[in-house]
């Protein structure tokens, strides 16, 4: 894979929604918990998938979890699931589809503890402030680092489903906690 193609990151290539969401989204720090519910939701869909996969299956999972309220989501029951696994537009798993549910419960019990899932991410990282780093090629970029591996950890013990720190390191990543944006990338140029 390139490094750098049209000036951005070389893992958006040139599809057009992977460019925008490369471009609009991916490394901009989330304060918001609804889109980090949203990202947390995504991720760990995304478990043994692409990304491309999840983010063409975006708007599915907006419809079939309530817009993303983590509320509404914590409410779901088994007839949603069953539901659900009828539902066209998202991965019909259904270990993947209940982790969400169970997910969205974790996630409100986090939020009630330390005030927003945002206060609850920072507090994984060095002066609770997110990581800039400097990396000039792909193959320099890690899957997991000490933050993901603590985070992840953390919530596994909380009871999280599919957030391994593989995934929990894409999160802080695609949620801007962690910026790796390759520096010649022209989203470190705006």
């Amino acid at each position: 894979m390139q490094d750098i193609i049209d000036g951005r990151c070389g893992w958006c290539g040139t599809d057009e929604l992977y460019v925008k969401y490369h471009d609009q989204e991916w490394g901009k720090l989330v304060t918001d918990d609804k889109i980090l519910f949203e990202f947390l939701v995504l991720e760990s869909a995304q478990a043994g998938l692409s990304w491309i996969t999840i983010l063409k299956k975006r708007e599915g999972y907006r419809k079939a979890f309530c817009n993303f309220d983590a509320e509404s989501v914590a409410q779901m029951t088994d007839e949603d699931v069953e539901r659900l696994m009828h539902f066209e537009g998202i991965v019909k798993n259904r270990l993947k589809i209940k982790s969400t549910i169970t997910n969205a419960r974790q996630f409100l019990a986090v939020q009630k503890e330390f005030g927003s899932f945002y206060d609850y991410t920072l507090s994984f990282f060095p002066d609770r402030k997110p990581i800039i780093n400097t990396f000039r090629s792909m193959s320099e970029i890690p899957v997991s680092s000490p933050e993901s591996d603590a985070m992840s950890k953390d919530m596994k013990k909380r009871g999280f489903k599919f957030f391994g720190t593989t995934i929990c390191y894409a999160h802080l990543q695609a949620s801007g906690f962690i910026n790796d944006h390759l520096t010649d990338c022209i989203c470190r140029k705006r």
